[in-house]
């Protein structure tokens, strides 16, 4: 770590700091692990600092950032690729794994390009969302409101704990995988935008409520069809969010979590301010809006959902 700091011309603090911020264990003086990148990635790291572009907290920020992304995205490729392998060449899985390792280099510069030209037009994407937001409204007086207006979409299977311990291993993989790939395919295709999957669940973001109501309704629609595909419910909430670490916080966050655990199967609750924020947009009349028994919803209390249903396609 110390011949690192020096290579870089850094103090060996902040090489700690770099190398602990992007997810790794403490490396002891004596273990020959860094490379020229290591410095060269330091070098620009500290020079952005050194110039006042960024302070430590989003130095560090930025650094959790990525490494936690590439890190799920290097195992979701990995993963992925030894599926194919034992696909195609009918291979147990430690087999494939062998073969993968044996072969990687035949991979590895697709998929670093790849990540170079998706990065650039999520990027591009980002900031075009962000201009024409940011155009549309006037700066906020009051500092402590959640910056973000958006519609929330939460999309669950039911009794999945319970089904999940019955199924093997190829069974649940497919499920997941069908429930997910189905997911994503849905909500981008519409324009909407995947903020997380949870394995049985799938959190969505859309700036425009319609829009939003649209894919749920959609979602619900084409699950359903999947042949072996659990029952499903949905939620749709309308408010202010933040985000951080990619991810979205507050309460309307926790509303809609909350909000699809009383849905029954094949529906789609909205808690009665976003029924009321829907019916003041034009939706053309593709949806009927139908008024349900009280809740209680746990860690919010009492509300009143109302159920979304298509009334044309």
């Amino acid at each position: 770590m110390g011949e690192l700091a020096d290579r870089a011309g850094t103090s060996l603090e902040l090489a700690r700091t770099f190398w602990r911020a992007m997810g790794f264990p403490n490396v002891g003086d004596e273990h020959v692990v860094f490379t020229d990148a290591d410095v060269a990635a330091l070098t620009s790291m500290a020079s952005m600092l050194d110039d006042g572009r960024i302070d430590m907290s989003t130095a560090i920020s930025l650094l959790r950032a990525q490494s936690h992304t590439t890190d799920r995205l290097v195992l979701w490729q990995t993963e992925a690729l030894v599926e194919g392998i034992s696909r195609q060449q009918d291979l147990d899985d430690t087999s494939a794994r062998r073969v993968f390792l044996e072969r990687v280099e035949d991979y590895s510069d697709l998929l670093e390009m790849q990540l170079k030209y998706a990065w650039r037009r999520q990027f591009a994407a980002l900031l075009r969302r962000t201009d024409a937001e940011v155009e549309a409204r006037e700066p906020f007086e009051d500092t402590d409101r959640y910056p973000l207006t958006r519609a929330l979409g939460f999309v669950d299977m039911v009794a999945y704990t319970r089904r999940s311990t019955e199924l093997g291993s190829g069974a649940l993989t497919d499920l997941v995988q069908t429930f997910e790939y189905t997911s994503r395919d849905v909500i981008t295709s519409a324009g909407a935008r995947i903020v997380k999957t949870i394995g049985d669940a799938v959190l969505y973001i859309a700036d425009d409520l319609v829009l939003a109501a649209d894919v749920c309704v959609d979602l619900i629609a084409a699950l359903t069809a999947k042949e072996g595909m659990l029952p499903v419910r949905a939620s749709l909430v309308w408010g202010d969010v933040v985000s951080r670490f990619g991810d979205i916080f507050g309460p309307t966050v926790n509303l809609a979590s909350r909000l699809v655990d009383v849905a029954p199967p094949g529906s789609v609750l909205m808690d009665a301010a976003t029924a009321d924020e829907l019916t003041r947009r034009d939706f053309a009349g593709k949806f009927r809006m139908l008024p349900m028994p009280d809740a209680g919803l746990e860690g919010i209390g009492r509300v009143s959902p109302v159920e979304l249903v298509r009334t044309s396609l």
